[in-house]
């Protein structure tokens, strides 16, 4: 975020004295589209980028990024020169947008699209306060001076997208953008703003396949009618731990037990030689962060203690927490499991795979209530057992050892040696239908099929070509 340093006089005790307050950068980008002078976007002037790519989104003017051939600007000139593959509509009837940072909307809320509305949706007020609190980090700029909107979207495991700017319309541009090059899937995403909801605010995000909505201040009343319309459940106040529903409460959740699994520790195996991989799986990148800070992100918000089992515990400095190596050297996912187990300070421990970074607080809490049924709670999955995702008691140690004594590296080699607890597929499907939190990865494809990119090798979507003149 762009801002600028102006000298000022601050009134103190009665006199003034000289001072320097930064202040926000305002940016008027005219913008020139196949030739014709389109509009004029008052706006933030950091990565126009993405907000010129959402603005196309947003109007209908482009399908997807391929629809934008090329995208100049010249910072000197505030101009930006854009050709897009289809020509514009020879009439433009261009409605103003409320708000600072006045913006355009040529599509009106009257074609505001419906396909989302009767979809099923379900969203935790746990993920709704998760959300706040990031933005909440994020937004620095908003603190320091007030003249900035902040915007993010996100799930239910946090965010995946901020965005900040003079018009609170265009953070829901640039965010639109982003997801755009970044070929994040936004339906039925969580859109929290710093600012006021209007129509056009609610449009934009239909169009995007939002599900909700949630803002600090209050929406207007119109928001509100075509929230209803739309299917999308609307919040206002969001603040502390309170907030107000305004449109379709059923599909928000109420969930306040946040408190840590008392007993049981939290272990992350991050041991693994990610052979079929080509490299360590563990520092791989996906949404804004390496797959083990995902993976340690859940496990500190449940364990008062979390362990990470590495060899190599320099790739992971910078997380607060203990990291322990193998006690039986390089003999594989059951050695590594054993020195979790040996190590944690608890007599049970909940044991995770660093590739799985979808973990489920609801599934753990579920098979760690279980911890009195057997020596191993052992989740069984469509696929079958689950052991990287378990829960394992200091009995099982002894087995264990004795196995690896044996050179026998299998994870299943010491069960029928202890009392294993199974947990059905159908029970867990009620928690996670889709066993998101089972889902871990092995190869290249499997790592590109999850971050929804195909099979190639390709990270990102092509930029549209941008000059600075």
């Amino acid at each position: 975020m762009s801002d600028k340093s102006s000298s000022i006089y601050q009134l103190k005790n009665g006199r003034l004295h000289p001072a320097v307050r930064q202040v926000v950068e305002e940016y008027p980008l005219r913008l020139r589209v196949n030739g014709r002078d389109l509009a004029t976007l008052v706006c933030s002037p950091h990565q126009v980028n993405f907000l010129l790519a959402g603005f196309f989104r947003l109007q209908g003017f482009a399908d997807s990024l391929d629809d934008i051939q090329s995208l100049g600007v010249c910072a000197d000139f505030g101009l930006a020169e854009v050709r897009l593959k289809r020509e514009l509509p020879e009439k433009l009837q261009p409605t103003l947008t409320s708000g600072c940072g006045t913006g355009i909307v040529y599509n009106l809320p009257q074609q505001l699209l419906s396909e989302s509305h009767g979809r099923q949706r379900s969203y935790s007020s746990d993920s709704l306060f998760l959300l706040l609190r990031q933005l909440t980090q994020q937004a620095e700029q908003y603190r320091s001076h007030g003249g900035i909107h902040s915007a993010a979207i996100g799930d239910e495991d946090g965010l995946l997208l901020f965005a900040e700017d003079i018009g609170r319309h265009n953070t829901l541009d640039r965010l639109a953008g982003e997801a755009w090059f970044k070929q994040i899937d936004l339906q039925d995403k969580l859109l929290m703003t710093s600012g006021r909801v209007s129509t056009e605010m609610v449009a934009k995000a239909a169009r995007l396949g939002i599900g909700l909505i949630a803002s600090r201040t209050s929406p207007t009343d119109q928001a509100i009618a075509l929230c209803e319309q739309a299917g999308i459940t609307l919040i206002g106040y969001l603040r502390g731990q309170a907030l107000e529903i305004y449109s379709h409460p059923q599909q928000l959740r109420i969930t306040t037990d946040r408190e840590r699994i008392h007993g049981i520790s939290g272990v992350i195996l991050a041991g693994g030689e990610s052979r079929r991989m080509g490299s360590d799986k563990s520092l791989l990148p996906i949404h804004g962060a390496r797959f083990i800070d995902h993976v340690y992100a859940r496990l500190a918000a449940l364990f008062d203690e979390v362990i990470i089992v590495t060899n190599s515990p320099e790739l992971y400095r910078e997380i607060p927490c203990r990291k322990v190596p193998d006690i039986y050297y390089a003999q594989g996912a059951l050695a590594g499991i054993h020195s979790g187990v040996k190590h944690a300070q608890h007599r049970h421990a909940f044991v995770v795979g660093c590739d799985m970074p979808f973990v489920s607080p609801q599934l753990v809490r579920s098979i760690c209530a279980r911890a009195d049924q057997g020596d191993l709670v052992l989740p069984l999955s469509s696929s079958g057992h689950e052991p990287l995702h378990a829960l394992y008691g200091k009995s099982c140690l002894p087995a264990m050892e004795q196995v690896l004594d044996a050179g026998r590296k299998r994870i299943i080699s010491f069960f029928d040696q202890v009392q294993v607890a199974e947990i059905p597929p159908e029970e867990l499907q009620r928690i996670d239908p889709q066993e998101r939190s089972f889902r871990n990865i092995n190869t290249p494809e499997e790592y590109f099929q999850l971050r929804g990119k195909g099979s190639g090798p390709q990270l990102a979507a092509p930029m549209p070509q941008e000059h600075q003149g």
